[in-house]
């Protein structure tokens, strides 16, 4: 009687030895991948740091604690102003944008049909891809004059008799300040946390949605016990990405914030400026090789801030997801 060949033959020794190569190459590829990375964001670093020594030198760490920008009189240069003007923008941006993209992201995929979620995540990722310096323009155009003569005065008019909250809402309401800008990073980074937390959200398990359902819970019971719990993680690290973007961002807050140097003022209501937008007005027409040095070296500030961003946003997650779930 013939032997039968087994279903499962085993393979050749040339197969294996063969497919372990693929492996061995695919595997140099990913590591040459992870070390370009590396090289570059190294090789930026030895830029910013070699061509603003000039300025660390001369300054030092009054850099980082003078408001004083005078590029042309005195060739003195402090970048306090710049380093409050971009986080207070990105915390407003964050504290406005947070709620709003949590709550429409659980409306698209917890209440609303899913024709009408489909046609929403459509037009969300459409508003990822508007360019910052349209956001700019309408911001100029539209928001600026609605900011000016509807929102600020409301918010002076209620806020601004109530001890120490008051001086965040005090001076002339130009709708080209700090707050001004906050509100458009919020609208620019809205579309990438609802995006992000609209994916979260949909890869809850079915099961423990519908497991809470059938005990009885209520539609609010399931989103508090089931989604966000299992979700929280996910929320957070969009936020932070939403963040990060809010930091870096140029030309919008350029053309908005009112780009004024000077004290570091309490309220919302004064013109300022970031990091990003000093470069963006003044990188290319610098009065002298003190000035570019000074201008590199607030690059390097932006960069180290955008790392400790990252980390701390890390470590937020990290800290978020080990929490235990409500009871």
């Amino acid at each position: 009687m013939a032997a039968t060949s087994p279903a499962n033959p085993v393979p050749e020794k040339s197969t294996l030895a063969g497919s372990q190569h693929g492996d061995r190459v695919f595997s140099a590829i990913l590591v040459a991948s992870s070390l370009v990375a590396i090289f570059v964001l190294g090789l930026l670093a030895f830029v910013l740091i070699q061509d603003s020594g000039p300025s660390l030198n001369q300054f030092g760490f009054s850099f980082l604690t003078g408001t004083d920008w005078d590029p042309a009189a005195k060739e003195v240069f402090g970048a306090a102003t710049y380093i409050f003007g971009t986080i207070i923008t990105s915390a407003i941006a964050l504290l406005l944008a947070t709620p709003l993209a949590i709550g429409a992201a659980l409306y698209v995929t917890e209440y609303a049909p899913r024709t009408l979620g489909i046609v929403v995540a459509f037009t969300v990722e459409l508003l990822v891809t508007i360019p910052s310096v349209v956001y700019g323009l309408w911001g100029l155009k539209v928001l600026a004059p609605f900011l000016a003569t509807n929102v600020e005065p409301f918010l002076q008019n209620t806020f601004g008799n109530i001890p120490l909250v008051g001086q965040l809402f005090q001076g002339p309401t130009t709708g080209r300040d700090i707050f001004a800008a906050g509100v458009i990073l919020a609208i620019m980074i809205l579309p990438t946390i609802l995006s992000i937390t609209r994916e979260i959200i949909t890869q809850v398990p079915r099961l423990q949605k519908e497991g809470m359902l059938a005990l009885g819970a209520t539609k609010w019971e399931t989103i508090r016990y089931a989604i966000l719990p299992f979700a929280k993680g996910g929320i957070a690290g969009a936020a932070m990405l939403g963040f990060a973007r809010a930091v870096g961002e140029t030309m919008a807050v350029t053309m908005i914030i009112g780009n004024v140097t000077g004290n570091i003022s309490a309220t919302l209501f004064a013109p300022s400026a970031t990091i990003a937008s000093v470069i963006a007005n003044q990188a290319g027409d610098t009065a002298g090789p003190m000035h570019y040095s000074a201008i590199l070296e607030l690059g390097l500030i932006l960069m180290v801030l955008a790392s400790v961003f990252n980390i701390a946003a890390r470590l937020f997650v990290k800290r978020i997801t080990q929490l235990p779930m409500a009871k």
